[in-house]
Parts: structure tokens; C-alpha cells; sequence
């Protein structure tokens, strides 16, 4: 009895031990790791931000914290992985699920980013609930309103296609953009709407075949795309039958291409688990390149879904030349002098890097 409470205790110092140096370790602010660097942020669903008025101000916070390190980290690109609001067409909140109407969830999302609007591009593509009444009942979405070419300069001048919608009118849903990056490498950032229909498919496929993109790494936002085991996503239960989901996408489009080289998308998550907001595979496309796809989500971190929306979490993508190197980090956490040793992710959301082909 006495060596097990022995071992008990000295269990507990050490852990004790390890907890207090973790938080007595100096805290060190995001810094280029790289001189010559820049930076894409990458922010994760923000739904969960918007449903509530109470989270609002965390969203606040991780825009103006990025607003703030614009010119230290040399953030060039701002991109949003889908699920901008959590009820698109809402009109009476329960105060359970949400307290916010669609309108409202809009109007905020949109609001926060207006921050950065006249400094960096601010490139979104939509989710499941950016359709719709609460959940893609329809291909409705009010996103063209709220997210207008008008709404960032920087977005007006990069934007090079755009399709049409199924009244024949143009869609910021499915549009290309172009970037030349700091050390002269060419992006274009592909945004396509939620599980795509075939059509917006198939006119993704002729955008990264023109002539005028095939030395272009292209980027491509697509939100239902990897599971937490980073496998494709095959199907899904959405009441809509014109859709491609993340292996439709990846056998479709990403395979056969020579130029898509990075996958980003969001939309996966469980309660205050990471590892269930996160995926990670590498793939060869049809031109020999390797392609990075990685899902980032944070939303039902913070107290699960009705929680605070996601514990302030964005990804740092700092590209160094042809290394990316990947790093995990909150504002929120990273405010207080009592938090910030949490500030920086770990496990699932641990730094990593890979490397562009040419």
C-alpha cells in the first residue's frame, strides 16, 4: 500500500513539475522563421462564431491579431475553408442552436472581416451551411451578398474566372484567383461551392487546363473533402443530389490535373477533440507533382458545439521558397499572460512542413 501511494505521489510531482515549467517557459509571439518568408493564413469554419453574439468578439480578436501581424509575418493570402455561418436563411433563432438569425450570422462574419479587407486578400469558399435554411436544404446561399468582388480591392484585381449560376449568372461560389507570391511564383486559388455540382466541376477542370495556368500552382478550397482519417470523403447524407464530395473531387479534378499542388477544406469536427477537426494526406496528380491536402477545422473546440466556437485557433503557413512550414496557433489563448502556454498547438495541431515541386 505504502510503494503504491509512493508512486501515486510521485506521479503527481512529476506531473505537477512538467505542467508548472510548461507554463513558467518564456511565451514566444509568431515570428518569421525565415527572413525572406511570407505567410498564408488559413482560418477554420467560422459558424460557430457567428451563431452565438457571444463568440463574436473571439472572431474579432483572431482578425485583428492577424491585422496586426500583417506586416511581421508578411501575410500576403487570408483563406477560409467553408461554413462562414451556421444557418444561411435562419429566421428564428431558438436561443439553443443559435441566437443570431442568417442575417445576422452574415452581417458579422462579414463585419470582422472588413478589418483586413483593404489589406490582404480575403478569399472564402462556402460550406453546407451557407446554403440554404439551416443546413443545404437548397443551393441558395447568401454569400455573393455578404462577400461581394466590391467588398476587398485586393480580390477585385486577382480575380480571373468566375461561373455561372443556374439562372446564368455569375457566382463568386465557383471562381479562380490569381497570386504571384513575394518570390515570383504563380498561384491560382480555385474556390469551389460545397459539394460541387457536376457542372462547376467539369468548368473547374477546364479553368486549370487553360493554357494560360499550366505553369500556375494552383490552390484549391473545397470544404467537404477529408475525414478525420484522412481518407476522401465518399458521401454524405445532404438532402441534394447534383454533388461531389471529397473522393468525387480528388478522382475528378485533383488527380487528373498537372498544376493542383494544395487542398485545403474544412467542414469535419468533433467536441473538444482536435484530432477530429484535422486531416492530412499526400497524393501524386497526373503531372507527377505530390499534392498536400489538409483539412483544418477548430469549431466545436472550446466547449463542443454550443462552446465558445473554436478556441481562437488559425494555421500559419509560412512559405519559404518551396518549403511550407505549418504551424498552429490562438489569439485567444495567446492574450492572457495565463493561457498563452497553450497558445501554440500541439498533438494534432503540432507544427509541420512539406516541400512544393518546382
Amino acid at each position: 500500500m505504502k510503494n503504491r501511494l509512493l508512486s501515486v505521489f510521485c506521479l503527481a510531482f512529476i506531473w505537477f513539475g512538467f505542467t508548472a515549467s510548461a507554463q513558467n517557459q518564456p511565451f514566444q509571439s509568431p515570428a518569421l522563421e525565415k527572413q525572406d518568408a511570407w505567410t498564408l493564413v488559413l482560418v477554420p469554419d467560422t459558424q460557430s462564431y457567428v451563431k452565438f453574439k457571444r463568440n463574436q468578439p473571439i472572431l474579432d480578436l483572431m482578425v485583428n491579431w492577424v491585422d496586426e501581424h500583417i506586416d511581421p509575418l508578411n501575410v500576403k493570402l487570408v483563406l477560409q475553408v467553408g461554413d462562414l455561418v451556421e444557418q444561411n436563411g435562419l429566421m428564428n433563432p431558438d436561443g439553443k442552436a443559435a441566437n443570431q438569425t442568417g442575417t445576422q450570422q452574415w452581417e458579422a462574419v462579414a463585419r470582422s472581416f472588413a478589418t483586413i479587407d483593404n489589406k490582404v486578400p480575403v478569399i472564402a469558399t462556402t460550406g453546407n451551411h451557407d446554403f440554404g435554411i439551416v443546413n443545404v436544404e437548397n443551393r441558395q446561399s447568401s454569400y455573393n451578398r455578404y462577400f461581394p468582388l466590391e467588398k476587398n480591392h485586393h480580390n477585385q484585381q486577382m480575380i480571373r474566372d468566375v461561373a455561372l449560376d443556374e439562372n446564368g449568372m455569375p457566382t463568386l461560389t465557383n471562381a479562380t484567383y490569381e497570386f504571384s507570391s513575394p518570390e515570383g511564383r504563380k498561384f491560382l486559388i480555385l474556390v469551389l461551392e460545397f459539394a460541387p455540382r457536376e457542372a462547376m466541376l467539369q468548368w473547374a477542370v477546364e479553368m486549370v487546363n487553360k493554357e494560360a495556368y499550366k505553369n500556375h500552382t494552383v490552390i484549391l478550397l473545397a470544404h467537404s473533402y477529408l475525414d478525420r482519417n484522412s481518407n476522401h470523403i465518399e458521401t454524405e447524407g445532404y438532402p441534394i443530389t447534383d454533388r461531389n464530395y471529397g473522393k468525387a473531387i480528388w478522382e475528378k479534378l485533383v488527380k487528373p490535373s498537372k498544376n493542383i499542388q494544395l487542398v485545403f477544406s474544412g467542414h469535419i469536427g468533433a467536441p473538444d477533440d482536435k484530432s477530429g477537426h484535422v486531416g492530412f494526406r499526400t497524393d501524386t496528380n497526373a503531372g507527377g507533382k505530390k499534392v498536400y491536402q489538409m483539412t483544418f477545422n477548430a469549431q466545436a473546440l472550446g466547449g463542443g458545439w454550443h462552446g465558445n466556437g473554436g478556441d481562437g485557433w488559425l494555421r500559419l503557413l509560412e512559405f519559404q521558397g518551396n518549403r511550407v512550414s505549418v504551424r498552429t496557433f490562438s489569439p485567444l489563448f495567446a492574450i492572457s499572460p495565463s493561457t498563452r502556454h497553450l497558445a501554440w498547438g500541439e498533438g494534432a495541431f503540432a507544427p509541420f512542413s512539406f516541400e512544393l515541386d518546382e
